[in-house]
């Protein structure tokens, strides 16, 4: 088996010490973690992310490292999912191992949910929620809503900032602020969350806000940023372009700093 020999630094809390270790080193040691994963190079950072996931979750099966698992699988079994379909013209092989990996993905999610029904882990009951219409999750995690868990973590208010945003408006607005006021130095925040403000604020008339993101979206280098609607409302108000390009340039350079402060606290 080739590997990349990228070293990954594991807290080995069951023993109480840190130790470094392959990808590589985990698959000579552990082959069951690797073999039922594809070997080419198809999704080759979602496979390792996977197998190190894996390795945590089988050292210590907390529910954060099922959450973190469950996180890897999916993205593995998204991208592989579309891997499978590519035919290999020489090895067809390649194509029915990565069908077969597709399989040992779909598996395993399911393991993680099954084991993870009565679960009061924040990620996972939205989860169950987003991906398996699970109610009862839903109300779980709204009632840890003002916990510090979910308060300070941007992961988090941005999944409820994906819920409120169909019941709530003014609440997601609140929730997409929190997560960019949460976002860590040098980190690029979800897209989305660029997206779903410049949408709220223009659909609440409130274009001074929608621009300012549009432009941060622009600047982030998201494309197909349509601006000009909202453009040519605030020069209908009489408004000054060019402060607010400023103020939008302030306001990623905040964000890309990790000093973004919410408006609404």
């Amino acid at each position: 088996m080739a590997f990349k020999r990228i070293t990954l630094a594991f807290a080995m809390l069951l023993t109480g010490c840190e130790e470094s270790l392959t990808v590589e080193d985990i698959c000579v040691e552990s082959p069951a973690m690797c073999n039922d994963l594809n070997q080419d190079s198809h999704c080759k950072a979602q496979r390792e992310r996977t197998i190190v996931s894996r390795h945590l979750e089988s050292l210590q099966p907390t529910d954060e490292h099922k959450y973190q698992l469950l996180k890897a699988f999916e993205h593995y079994n998204q991208c592989i999912a579309l891997a499978a379909n590519i035919q290999h013209i020489k090895l067809k092989s390649k194509t029915t191992a990565r069908r077969h990996a597709h399989l040992t993905s779909m598996r395993e999610m399911a393991r993680i949910y099954q084991q993870t029904k009565h679960t009061s882990h924040p990620g996972l009951l939205y989860y169950h929620w987003s991906r398996n219409n699970d109610e009862s999750a839903l109300t779980r995690l709204l009632a840890l809503e003002h916990t510090a868990e979910v308060e300070q973590s941007a992961e988090m208010q941005f999944y409820l900032a994906s819920y409120y945003i169909k019941v709530d408006e003014e609440k997601a607005i609140n929730f997409l602020y929190n997560t960019l006021a949460l976002n860590k130095a040098k980190h690029e925040p979800n897209p989305e969350i660029y997206m779903s403000l410049i949408s709220l604020f223009y659909k609440h008339q409130q274009y001074k806000h929608a621009y300012i993101f549009a432009k941060i979206a622009q600047l982030s280098g998201i494309e197909h940023i349509d601006i000009l609607l909202i453009e040519q409302q605030l020069i209908a108000q009489g408004k000054n372009l060019e402060s607010l390009d400023r103020l939008a340039e302030q306001t990623l350079q905040q964000i890309d700093q990790g000093t973004f402060i919410s408006p609404r606290k």
